[in-house]
């Protein structure tokens, strides 16, 4: 059986890139690519695709949007799968309600596991389907109303000198890298060993409420000790941090989008 789909991405680079390794399937139909929100709910309402892959941040509506308006809208709403950069409260928020989500880059590997698993989610009865929607939904906005709670907590980095603990403001920080199994925090004056935590995904969710952006699967970056940035070969960007060394760090290709959404570009 054919399964009908629709592409949503306001990169062209990633609608292609995507509906090439599409093609290579026999059962897979790619009925159209989407820009936007707007011309995918309006794609969706006219062609009715079994499954839409889905950016989640785009200029002007998101994701999100999409999927609240085809759930109120249609009867029986198509298979959503995600196709995201990084974002980790909408990441749990799919796992949560049983949902796929494909990080970008996309790998062929993972594609097929993706489709794997609509096949099968294909052949379920439409109900269930709706109701994981609503769950994601649902989700979603209550993440999203606890986010923007002010902390109750204040945020400070560990590091070890001289064999003792020292509790440093995330402010101080330039920025993070980790090295060998181990994290460090390089300072204005200096690099230190973290303490306590051992894994850039980890130190990543500490800072979460701070100011610090994952430029790179090794590297976070203070986004206020930025002096510049400029466009980089293949896609990524170059960034030249505030310190006295004038450290230079690479935003990697697929993390621009969401550096320029973080810095309002």
């Amino acid at each position: 059986m054919q399964i009908r789909c629709l592409i949503v991405d306001d990169e062209k680079p990633a609608r292609d890139e995507l509906s090439y390794l599409l093609s290579r399937q026999s059962d897979i139909e790619i009925l159209a690519q989407a820009p936007s929100a707007e011309e995918a709910i309006d794609l969706s309402l006219n062609l009715q695709p079994d499954l839409i892959f889905l950016d989640i941040q785009m200029a002007g509506k998101n994701g999100f949007d999409v999927i609240r308006n085809l759930v109120s809208s249609t009867e029986h709403p198509p298979i959503f799968v995600f196709v995201t950069a990084y974002d980790s409260y909408a990441v749990e928020a799919f796992e949560a309600s049983a949902m796929d989500y494909i990080l970008k880059p996309v790998s062929e590997q993972r594609l097929a596991t993706t489709l794997d698993r609509v096949r099968r989610m294909h052949d379920e009865t439409q109900d269930p389907l709706k109701q994981k929607l609503e769950t994601l939904l649902s989700e979603v906005t209550r993440q999203n109303e606890a986010s923007s709670k002010p902390a109750q907590t204040h945020t400070k980095i560990s590091v070890l000198i001289n064999g003792r603990i020292r509790l440093m403001d995330p402010d101080d920080v330039i920025y993070c890298e980790c090295e060998d199994n181990r994290v460090f925090a390089h300072t204005f004056d200096g690099t230190l060993p973290v303490y306590g935590i051992a894994s850039m995904d980890r130190m990543e969710e500490h800072l979460a409420n701070t100011g610090f952006f994952r430029a790179h699967r090794s590297t976070l970056v203070n986004l206020d000790a930025i002096s510049e940035f400029s466009p980089w070969f293949n896609g990524k960007y170059s960034l030249t941090m505030n310190d006295q060394k004038k450290s230079e760090l690479t935003v990697s290709r697929s993390r621009v989008k969401d550096f320029k959404l973080r810095l309002g570009l």
